[in-house]
């Protein structure tokens, strides 16, 4: 395998590494994104391609918000808006003579926890993005899974399998109601607890101090149970709030399970690091799966916010550097 390109078109950063054949990062660069302005986003991508290979010879892929539609040659469903409905491969291709590839960037992280991540070599892998929005990417026998719809693991945007009592309907910006991404992203687990808890005068302002404030024990126990729901303080009411959000994604990942039964579930995204949540969750996704057997794995990353641009550079197999 030689050297490749690895490339993450965030929305607010653009970064690029070097990814040399023993899998090691030798050159990491990163610039911000040209918000509103598509040609120059295309070119912050093809300057950084040609500072981390200034021979330009090594193939580059990369992972971008949206996904790529082959049969419109166009871009579709990417939150960076300005990339909707544009020829981006088209254009990066012509730019970097035909040396790109492009996946949405939850696709990239599966990838990347396939190979040398915390999947392994494991044949099924779902990677699963839990953060401002929700993602999923498929890995099968080491390779993306990719349709024509430029859909594949897009879990995100699937009607939730069940909201929980209290919780009215919430509009996606897709235009849909109660999607997946509403209730089990980031934004989506801190409207849950101001829902449930709009009493409370000094509540959470994230996800992630909601889970602070739950305070977990290490022992991941059945911690959901020494909650007092009667009569709750700020830590009861935020283990309460998670046991929610568990349920739910517990609910939504089993339905994944019974559809794809991947031998690996890894979770990605800023929840990620929430990993005393990690056996709630499964808990909440075994009376769901079908059958009497469950030995999918629910696996925290390994590489977590570096996944995506490595995975960015696996989009080229080892036979095709």
């Amino acid at each position: 395998m030689k050297a490749r390109i690895g490339i993450d078109l965030g929305g607010t950063k653009v970064e690029g590494i070097r990814l040399e054949p023993d899998g090691a990062v030798s050159a990491r660069l990163r610039v911000d994104t040209p918000k509103n302005d598509y040609p120059a986003t295309v070119s912050a991508i093809v300057d950084l391609a040609g500072a981390l290979d200034p021979d330009r010879r090594l193939k580059i892929g990369v992972g971008t918000p949206g996904s790529w539609v082959a049969a419109r040659g166009q871009m579709q469903n990417c939150n960076s808006t300005w990339l909707n409905r544009r020829p981006l491969l088209s254009d990066l291709n012509a730019a970097l003579e035909d040396r790109v590839r492009i996946a949405n960037d939850a696709d990239c992280f599966a990838l990347s926890e396939a190979h040398g991540g915390s999947a392994g070599s494991e044949g099924i892998v779902f990677g699963v993005i839990l953060g401002t929005g929700v993602g999923g990417g498929i890995v099968m026998d080491g390779r993306l899974v990719a349709g024509p719809n430029g859909l594949a693991g897009e879990w995100g945007h699937t009607p939730l399998v069940q909201t929980e009592p209290g919780l009215p309907p919430r509009t996606c910006y897709c235009g849909r109601t109660d999607c997946v991404e509403t209730f089990l992203s980031g934004p989506g687990l801190l409207l849950t607890h101001r829902t449930l808890w709009a009493e409370e005068n000094d509540g959470p302002d994230s996800a992630e101090t909601v889970y602070e404030r739950a305070a977990l024990p290490a022992d991941p126990g059945v911690w959901w149970d020494t909650s007092d729901p009667s009569a709750p303080d700020a830590r009861d009411r935020a283990r309460l709030t998670l046991h929610t959000w568990c349920r739910m994604l517990g609910a939504n990942l089993a339905r994944v399970v019974n559809t794809l039964d991947p031998h690996v579930i890894v979770l990605g995204g800023g929840l990620s690091g929430m990993r005393a949540v990690y056996p709630a969750i499964r808990a909440c996704m075994a009376p769901h799966v079908f059958g009497e057997v469950f030995e999918t794995r629910l696996l925290a990353p390994r590489f977590g916010a570096a996944s995506g641009v490595r995975g960015a550079a696996w989009l080229w197999g080892e036979s095709e550097s």
